[in-house]
């Protein structure tokens, strides 16, 4: 693995962590208390670094609090990996070929789910 993929695992971990923090909580949070709640060790910067890369990816809001923000996502855990699903289909032209490998791909139990849900099916599971 290259270097480059391996700081993109890294950051991409890193955002998972925060991203698991801020779901967990009841409301709002500081950097300060995200960097408590995921490692103290990490430093604050690092974690004030990692919210403003989620605030541009649109996965957090932030609103003012006092000198600095408080931040809370944007959505929960299935809404996040439902936006990056499209965000995969978006990059590539043919999507016809993309959702038809990603269909055959599927597993038996997940294609019947996504035929309930494509049906309308109100408890697809």
């Amino acid at each position: 693995m290259s270097d480059r993929n391996a700081e993109r695992r890294a950051a991409g971990e890193l955002e998972a962590r925060v991203l698991a923090a801020l779901w967990a909580a009841d409301g709002p949070l500081t950097p300060g208390q995200v960097q408590e709640v995921i490692d103290g060790s990490l430093a604050r910067t690092t974690v004030t670094t990692i919210l403003s890369r989620l605030y541009e990816k649109g996965a957090v809001t932030r609103k003012r609090s006092g000198r600095g923000f408080v931040y809370v996502p944007t959505e929960d855990a299935s809404g996040l990996t439902a936006r990056r699903m499209h965000a995969e289909l978006a990059k590539d032209e043919d999507r016809e070929a993309v959702l038809s490998r990603f269909v055959s791909q599927l597993s038996d139990e997940d294609e019947r789910l996504l035929r309930a849900l494509l049906d309308g099916e109100e408890d697809a599971r």
